[in-house]
């Protein structure tokens, strides 16, 4: 069973938005450091979010400004919000818990006009 599963992509004209989620399956995403990850067609997979558990965040600096990680702990989920997207956004994108190595099957964002 794989421990998060993440939701919400789709298609979307560049300028739109998006809001993913990552739901706690096999784990929980509370007091957890929490990070996204997003895998664009032949291209290797790269870093987008990370959430600690004080509340405080961190992103890559292609999406900063644009994305917000926030979490539910009353939901056991954890959200990507996404606005202003471009073509270059994207791509498969992960949730996971840093320092484990098991990642889900992802939710795919496609960026369009």
């Amino acid at each position: 069973q794989v421990p998060f599963v993440e939701s919400g992509g789709g298609l979307v004209e560049p300028g739109g938005s998006l809001r993913l989620s990552c739901a706690g399956a096999g784990d929980s995403v509370s007091d957890e450091i929490m990070t996204w990850h997003r895998q664009a067609p032949k291209k290797p997979r790269e870093w987008v979010a990370t959430l600690f558990p004080g509340g405080a965040t961190f992103y890559a600096d292609s999406v900063k400004g644009r994305f917000t990680v926030s979490r539910d702990e009353a939901k056991n989920t954890m959200y990507l919000e996404m606005i202003s997207l471009l073509p270059e956004d994207t791509a498969m994108y992960y949730c996971q818990k840093h320092g484990t190595t098991t990642w889900g099957q992802g939710t795919q964002v496609t960026v369009s006009s």
